[in-house]
């Protein structure tokens, strides 16, 4: 069975917000979190998948999930390197 750790963020929103969450089925995740059945935080708005990362283990899995929920540096890293790889794709 395979974990994954989740960023999401919203889409067509004035407000700008993005969540961490694990699970093993993302598809079926993404859909709760559209339909109102996620976070309470993410609740109202609709989001979209900006980056994931497998786990076989879910001890590894929520441990990075807590570390990105925590660390603001490492998760606006991965954020602005997902920007960078969008603008390269575009200039290529």
């Amino acid at each position: 069975m395979s974990f994954y750790v989740y960023i999401i963020k919203t889409v067509k929103s004035k407000i700008h917000k993005t969540y961490v969450g694990y699970t093993i089925d993302l598809k079926k995740r993404i859909k709760n979190h559209n339909q109102n059945k996620g976070a309470k935080s993410t609740k109202g708005h609709k989001w979209k998948l900006i980056y994931r990362k497998k786990f076989i283990s879910k001890s590894d899995a929520m441990s990075y999930e807590y570390k990105l929920k925590k660390d603001k540096k490492l998760r606006k890293q991965i954020l602005l390197n997902i920007s960078l790889n969008k603008w390269k794709k575009k200039l290529l």
